[in-house]
């Protein structure tokens, strides 16, 4: 389904190039507000004007009337993506009926260790809940925040073929390897 407006919030497509602190560090970073030093400004991402006080997003700074312009209506100002809206959507319509968090973890389109962190915040937002069998259900909240991301994006009611792992649009990322070469390794004893 196509998309109407991307005005929201977006990571980075290339996290899996830093290490686990550093995603962690960003991760928890996201939203702070930060100065800029004495004779120093930040460059607004969206007005791309000159500010001295900006929001931080995984190395992006946002004035606070852009900030404002990109959360989504219901959702008490949790900054919510295309990857929150994903495993909100799951818990409804999980992908191979299995609502269990490790495979709605394994399908929300980014690295496994920023949505284990984006499970654990929406848990602890009262977005979504976690029985003791480990499935994942959605809550109210949660259910007001997919509606006003899915207005936001769609300009429509949410519909399950706005989940990418339903279009066949979905890929899950992997953590790139390094290639190793077939050479003969010189014996030195």
């Amino acid at each position: 389904m196509q998309k109407k407006s991307m005005d929201f919030l977006v990571y980075p497509p290339n996290l899996q190039v830093l290490d686990l602190a550093s995603i962690v560090g960003m991760y928890r970073a996201r939203g702070e507000p930060r100065r800029a030093q004495t004779g120093e400004y930040f460059a607004c991402t969206r007005t791309k004007k000159l500010v001295k006080e900006a929001k931080f997003w995984f190395g992006l700074y946002y004035s606070q009337p852009a900030w404002d312009k990109l959360l989504t209506k219901d959702a008490t100002g949790y900054p919510m993506t295309e990857v929150e809206f994903a495993i909100l959507g799951m818990t409804i319509y999980p992908p191979e009926g299995n609502s269990h968090r490790s495979n709605i973890e394994a399908h929300a389109g980014v690295i496994p260790q920023l949505s284990f962190l984006i499970v654990n915040d929406l848990r602890q937002f009262g977005f979504v809940q976690e029985y003791d069998s480990g499935m994942l259900g959605i809550t109210s909240n949660g259910q007001r925040a997919l509606e006003g991301f899915a207005k936001r994006a769609y300009e429509r009611k949410f519909t399950p073929e706005m989940l990418t792992v339903f279009s066949g649009e979905h890929a899950r990322p992997k953590i790139e390897e390094a290639e190793k070469k077939d050479q003969l390794q010189t014996r030195l004893f």
